[in-house]
């Protein structure tokens, strides 16, 4: 009788006498099912417990064994199977046949005992030494997939992190990270059908992007609490310094890119939009003055996103915005502060971004239309 950790053998045959005969020989060593044909064939194949290996007579009536091989194949559960076609058919072209179709090996009538024993102990070890290496492989890529996932979600705790440090220094923003993250994701989205920005903007830098954003004024670490918490206007010479919280941003996402073992993606784009997120349209931004398409697609996406939610948020020197008044804001400053194509798809998609503001609205905020 075989062990419990036998092989589990289908033979398949519509001569009786070719059933008893292969079931004596395999039976001692392996657990042995059978069919007369070629439907019962596909029937006890996709039933547990699965062959390991199948035996399959070529010359059936009605269903063939080539049919029987194809039906099987087609099928997820058993295209995995391996087969031996047995035939009393000599020719190498019936071989050849077999073996095109993804056969296995061809074992010829009348048996030889020790051949047949010997060809189905070659071909279920190489079966499986496959399933070890598919396992093994399924394992390494659920573990891939498990460490990026563990290096995505430290990437995104440490930028919302740095994100935050910035925060601390003007405690008036509340959830501005996540509106403007939001906006920029669902702005970027709306853009990847347009012709001017469909070759750029694919799912990986949408993700790439959204994942920057929250770093854009992580500068403003390095402006004065003075000019930063100021609750008036500031004078020319306060201003100047605080336009430097741009590039103090990009330079400090430069110099931690410096010290990265490895290229990061979301570095690139990270230091496009802190350097050039208060760049505008017409040229009349800062710190640079670049206009038009000189301005980094990142950072003119995140200009409208950072406006709008300037606008509708309350500072210590300001009101905020009605929704609808900080709509004509960004409409007003088509092709003047921003990007032609980006505001109107801003405006057309109006009441998306709207939500965003109201599910990530600061607690003492009443967001009015």
């Amino acid at each position: 009788m075989p062990d419990n950790n036998a092989a589990t053998l289908l033979i398949v045959d519509d001569t009786v006498e070719n059933l008893t005969v292969l079931n004596t020989l395999l039976s001692p060593y392996y657990l042995v099912r059978a069919a007369k044909s070629g439907e019962a064939a596909l029937r006890i194949a996709s039933t547990e417990p699965l062959p390991e290996l199948i035996l399959l007579d070529v010359m059936m009536p009605g269903m063939d064994g080539y049919q029987v091989f194809e039906r099987l194949h087609a099928d997820p559960t058993t295209r995995d199977i391996p087969v031996i076609f047995v035939t009393a058919l000599g020719s190498a072209e019936a071989e050849l046949q077999g073996l095109d179709l993804g056969a296995v090996d061809y074992i010829s009538k009348p048996f030889m005992p020790t051949i047949v024993l010997a060809r189905i102990r070659t071909q279920l070890e190489l079966k499986r030494a496959r399933d070890r290496l598919a396992n093994q492989n399924a394992w390494l890529e659920a573990e891939v997939a498990r460490r990026m996932a563990e290096i995505e979600l430290i990437q995104e705790v440490s930028i919302r992190a740095l994100a935050h440090l910035a925060e601390t220094r003007d405690q008036e923003t509340g959830n501005h990270l996540l509106r403007t993250q939001g906006y920029v994701r669902e702005l970027a989205q709306c853009l990847k059908t347009h012709p001017r920005f469909t070759d750029m903007l694919n799912d990986r830098y949408i993700r790439l992007l959204a994942r920057s954003a929250p770093l854009h004024d992580i500068g403003k670490v390095g402006i004065p609490d003075a000019i930063l918490q100021k609750p008036g206007p500031l004078t020319p010479d306060e201003w100047k310094i605080m336009q430097t919280h741009a590039k103090l941003g990009s330079d400090a996402i430069e110099m931690a890119e410096r010290d990265a073992v490895g290229a990061v993606d979301f570095f690139t784009l990270a230091k496009e939009i802190t350097h050039w997120h208060h760049e505008k349209w017409d040229g009349t931004g800062y710190p640079d003055g670049l206009a038009a398409e000189a301005i980094p697609v990142s950072a003119r996406i995140m200009a409208v996103a950072d406006v709008f939610d300037a606008l509708i948020t309350r500072r210590v020197y300001k009101r905020p915005m009605t929704c609808d008044e900080a709509r004509s804001v960004i409409a007003a400053g088509r092709g003047r502060h921003f990007d032609p194509g980006m505001t109107d798809a801003f405006l057309a998609h109006f009441r998306t971004f709207r939500a965003i503001a109201e599910r990530y609205r600061d607690p003492s905020t009443e967001l009015t239309p």
